[in-house]
């Protein structure tokens, strides 16, 4: 009977240990969850909860107070603190908008925007659009959208008040650094469909004209570089005017066709939070053996700045027209509980030779203005000077 219950007794605690362990585990997994969205314990939040309560209490009208916007609100007021318009909260309506835009087509105007030393200003107008027809340029500054001032709008805060239903007219406020006052642009949205690529011979030259790094892109220039394969050109001008950008591994995938395979294209540099991220010339090198020149100018960002650094900083192109935008961050997509969402610049890049180009841009080789003069009489100097400087290389 002895060994009986002495069996027993060590079977109830062998079956107890084993709880207590599994609990404890449990109890660990779960706080370590928990810990990713607890607040941090050197923070004291009594400021922030006083004023709620103080507002709860006291504001004239407390029917106008709504609790899930004043979150919103004050996620929104957290991350403006960061002095970045690219890292941007939005709320659920906000997301869907921004899923729907990335996900295919949109209505608007057809530009891009971004903000340079706090001023909400044109990249670049797309080919074709509404924009670019009523004669909006790289680099216009927009003060106004309607009635609403620019100053304190974040990007996408712009981006959703431009957009809209096709048919309907919008009034732009804009300065141009060369007018001494605004003046106003009336423009009426319409389905925008973002083009890619376009290319002609001009004697032996190919004259590239690639306009965003969209989805299909490195399938439109590999159809393009096979056409320049199988012409009489030997020689290739790369317009990158005005172009925004779009894809990063896009340009990674084009840069294949004019470098040596695992040449530096871009390095993600991620403030020291992990180890720096290098990514390298994939593809043919078909395109290497051409002479080239490449065309910049304020509406050149992101990833046609990727581009034209990786043939800069590798082959010694020159660059030839205007200072490029200088968007020289990276952003990912982090959703959030409720539907919710975080836009977060998680790195800088830089060029294959190190350079940070962010708010600074790339400087030209040779460097071509274009004049109101020139845009009124469809002039194209930085063209001609690209023709001129081609025509000389071997």
């Amino acid at each position: 009977m002895d060994n009986f219950f002495k069996k027993r007794i060590n079977s109830l605690f062998l079956i107890i240990f084993f709880l207590v362990i599994f609990g404890i585990g449990f109890w660990i997994g779960k706080t370590s969850l928990v810990c990713k969205v607890c607040p941090p314990e050197d923070l004291d939040f009594s400021l922030f909860w006083e004023a709620w309560h103080v507002l709860e209490e006291k504001y004239v009208n407390p029917e106008k107070i709504d609790t899930q916007k004043m979150i919103y609100g004050a996620i929104s007021g957290m991350i403006k603190s960061l002095g970045d318009p690219y890292t941007v909260f939005f709320d659920p309506e906000d997301n869907k908008k921004f899923l729907e835009d990335v996900s295919g087509s949109f209505e608007g105007v057809g530009m891009q925007i971004g903000i340079r030393k706090r001023q909400l200003q044109v990249i670049a107008p797309l080919k074709g659009t509404p924009a670019e027809k009523a004669g909006l340029r790289a680099g216009d500054k927009i003060i106004k959208i309607d009635d609403t001032l620019t100053m304190d709008l974040t990007i996408d805060e712009a981006v959703s008040l431009i957009r809209g239903p096709k048919g309907t007219e919008i009034t732009l406020t804009v300065f141009r650094d060369e007018w001494e006052m605004t003046k106003e642009f009336k423009i009426t949205r319409a389905v925008i469909e973002i083009p890619s690529i376009e290319w002609e011979l001009k004697d032996n030259i190919a004259y590239i004209q690639l306009y965003h790094f969209s989805e299909t892109a490195d399938s439109d220039f590999s159809k393009v570089a096979i056409e320049i394969l199988n012409s009489s050109a030997q020689k290739i001008i790369l317009d990158l005017r005005n172009n925004p950008g779009g894809y990063l591994e896009i340009s990674q995938v084009i840069a294949g066709w004019f470098l040596e395979k695992r040449q530096i294209v871009v390095i993600e540099d991620f403030g020291g939070k992990k180890d720096n991220k290098i990514y390298k010339a994939k593809g043919n090198s078909n395109l290497l053996d051409y002479p080239i020149v490449v065309l910049i100018n304020a509406g050149t960002a992101s990833a046609s700045e990727i581009l034209a650094a990786a043939l800069r900083d590798n082959r010694d192109i020159k660059l030839i027209g205007e200072t490029s935008f200088g968007k020289g961050s990276v952003q990912e997509l982090k959703m959030l509980s409720n539907d919710s969402s975080l836009k977060i610049t998680i790195a800088k890049w830089l060029t294959p030779k190190g350079e940070l180009i962010a708010d600074k841009g790339l400087e030209p080789d040779i460097k071509v203005e274009l004049t109101e003069e020139d845009f009124e009489n469809e002039r194209d100097p930085q063209l001609d000077k690209a023709l001129e400087i081609i025509r000389e290389m071997n």
